[in-house]
């Protein structure tokens, strides 16, 4: 069942990721659907069924109101890497309420602090990936924070309370989210453990 749901979010994500217009032409990444496929399904797998059933009833729903959430999380994440391109495009953006942006808020924090748990463990395996806070934030390099927060909003609220909840989860189980996702991925490159990979990349 977990299966299908993860593979129904990859794919109605890609549907919309390949279709997301960028200046200049598309992406070299919107022709690697295996990238694509290991990096969303190794975020998905850490889920709960009940968040990943939430997160496949906002996908169809943008869907059928012609919004591609992909579009909409890149566009909220250039507030911090393009602001002079940002301002012309914020008001054709669904505007994120106060309430939401509280329970987006938790989540970053909870979720920085398992990165940085994440990194201090396995610095090797990080070192090439995006720097973690937003005051890192370039107009080449879009931090883990900033990218987290613009996918946050393109989420209902309903998959954010279900969001947060399940971190609480695993924090109540002394267990990191970030590197259950870290470990799901790097499985997929053929390790077998996240020590093994830190390792490889030395």
């Amino acid at each position: 069942m977990k299966e299908k749901l993860v593979e129904e979010i990859v794919s109605l994500e890609w549907e919309m990721f390949a279709a997301v217009n960028n200046v200049g032409g598309a992406s070299p990444c919107q022709n690697d659907h295996k990238t694509f496929d290991i990096m969303r399904s190794s975020q998905a797998e850490a889920w709960t069924e009940e968040l990943l059933e939430s997160y496949i009833d906002d996908l169809k729903v943008a869907r059928e109101h012609n919004r591609n959430l992909m579009t909409e999380k890149y566009a909220y994440m250039m507030e911090r890497t393009f602001p002079g391109e940002y301002a012309k495009i914020e008001a054709f953006l669904p505007v994120v309420d106060e309430s939401t942006m509280n329970i987006i808020d938790k989540i970053v924090e909870v979720s920085i602090d398992l990165r940085l748990d994440t990194f201090e463990k396995y610095p090797n395996l990080l070192y090439l990936s995006r720097a973690i806070r937003s005051s890192e934030d370039t107009a080449f390099q879009t931090s883990f924070e900033t990218y987290l927060r613009g996918e946050l909003k393109t989420y209902s609220l309903v998959t954010l309370v279900l969001y947060l909840k399940m971190l609480q989860g695993y924090l109540e189980t002394d267990t990191n989210f970030d590197e259950v996702c870290m470990l799901n991925m790097v499985k997929k490159y053929g390790y077998d453990t996240l020590e093994q990979a830190n390792a490889a990349t030395a």
